[in-house]
């Protein structure tokens, strides 16, 4: 599972890489159980429905926008990419990681 859950993580750090910007108060939400179904790793979707990925983004993106209080991210872990998943998704992948301090006032962009 350990790999699966790296596989999900990988190709949204690769869809992104682009627009990550560590630190930005504007993010994307990625689900990481949509995107393992999307990739056929039906197994993992099941166990990570509702799990999301934070996405920090350079600017924000076209669309609606909602205004995020900080602390909502309190125990999250920031990859080296950039990208923030709970800490408890983060221990499970084995990567590398550190604490996410996210900004007081996060602004959640909709695409």
């Amino acid at each position: 599972m350990k790999h699966a859950l790296n596989r999900v993580i990988g190709d949204i750090e690769d869809q992104f890489m682009d627009e990550i910007e560590p630190g930005s108060k504007f993010y994307l939400e990625v689900d990481i159980g949509k995107r393992a179904e999307q990739m056929g790793l039906s197994g993992l979707a099941g166990d990570y429905r509702n799990t999301g990925v934070v996405v920090p983004l350079k600017r924000p993106a076209p669309g609606m926008k909602v205004r995020v209080d900080g602390r909502t991210f309190v125990r999250y872990a920031q990859f080296d990419s950039g990208i923030a998943v709970a800490e408890h998704v983060a221990r499970e992948t084995g990567l590398p990681y550190r604490h996410f301090v996210p900004n007081d006032s996060m602004i959640l962009n909709f695409a």
